[in-house]
């Protein structure tokens, strides 16, 4: 048989991303457990932490057998298990379900980055993995009334072509030009950002009332803002065409002031979901055809840009980012 290939600089930066997020998912896990007061949640995470353990030792072991220092990530002193519940009424699965929701995306993505077989095989079973435990998550919090399903509405009964480009109509294009209704694709992008923000309101609110460093609370705090506005904003648009906004029913934080996770980790998480927002509307932007929803969703990203990087700036100023491997400085050496 002949030898492995030495892997990639892209299945490197994959795997360490995933080492990154993996642990960071640990970590989560280990407070939610010890704190779940209701079995079947917690066997759901106790399964899911078991499997995820595994794959962290598998990607560390690759480090190793490649010559690779192992990151860092997310270690035992990111976590208090010993502190009072910050989360109550299903928000442990709640934010399990939102993060498998952003690995599935990252995993399908790595496969493509992905060129050794092996390393191929750790992205597609760890895809397999998340699809189960979003299906899980889901299932769970339909059956306790924590989850709302996009709105409902009559089913086609023929096939409709676009006519003309007022199909294409909103403001930006031209402010007299009459909205169209929003079609089923439109809505299905909007309510999935509503029930994003709602979580993000819900997750950063708790990160700021148990924040230590008064400029990392003020940091939250904005998020909290930022996501309320975007959720304002995009409710409107759903209810001028009469459309049921969606209503989170549980998870919210409690009256604990006691941080369960270290702010490292807090802004790390913060930083995840920023990238998933940026992410979610870029599709959304891709896949609207009516010219104020793109235009409106463009904004929304800017201003979530923006917020990301004042917080990368927060964790390198108190030296909470770690570095991914570096490409050789070539024009450095050859000087």
């Amino acid at each position: 048989m002949p030898e492995k290939p030495a892997i990639t600089s892209s299945e490197l930066g994959t795997l360490w991303l995933t080492y990154q997020e993996k642990t960071m998912i640990l970590r989560l896990l280990e407070y939610f457990i010890e704190k779940a007061d209701d079995e079947k949640a917690k066997d759901i995470m106790a399964s899911l932490y078991e499997e995820i353990d595994n794959y962290v030792s598998i990607i560390a072991e690759t480090f190793q057998n490649e010559g690779a220092v192992i990151p860092v990530g997310f270690t035992a002193q990111d976590v208090n298990k010993e502190v009072p519940k910050l989360y109550d009424n299903g928000f442990d699965i709640m934010f399990i379900r939102l993060l498998k929701e952003i690995s599935m995306g990252l995993h399908s993505l790595n496969i493509t980055m992905a060129y050794r077989e092996d390393i191929i095989m750790i992205f597609k079973e760890l895809t397999a993995l998340t699809q189960k435990y979003y299906n899980l998550c889901t299932q769970y919090l339909l059956e306790k009334g924590l989850l709302v399903r996009s709105p409902y509405v009559s089913m086609p009964k023929s096939v409709e072509f676009v006519k003309d480009n007022n199909y294409l109509g909103g403001f930006p294009i031209n402010p007299f030009s009459e909205k169209r209704t929003l079609n089923t694709v439109e809505v299905a992008h909007i309510h999935h950002s509503i029930e994003s923000n709602i979580f993000g309101i819900q997750m950063i609110t708790g990160f700021a009332q148990c924040a230590n460093e008064g400029e990392v609370k003020d940091y939250f705090n904005d998020g909290a803002e930022l996501a309320k506005s975007i959720v304002k904003e995009l409710s409107e648009i759903l209810l001028q065409d009469g459309i049921q906004i969606p209503q989170a029913s549980g998870g919210n934080a409690t009256r604990s002031t006691l941080a369960p996770f270290s702010e490292k980790m807090m802004m790390y998480c913060t930083s995840l979901f920023c990238s998933f927002s940026m992410g979610s509307g870029s599709l959304g932007t891709a896949f609207s055809l009516r010219n104020d929803l793109p235009a409106k969703t463009t904004i929304f990203m800017k201003d979530i840009f923006e917020y990301a990087h004042r917080g990368a700036k927060i964790m390198i100023k108190n030296g909470w980012m770690e570095e991914p491997p570096q490409m050789e400085e070539r024009n450095q050496m050859m000087n």
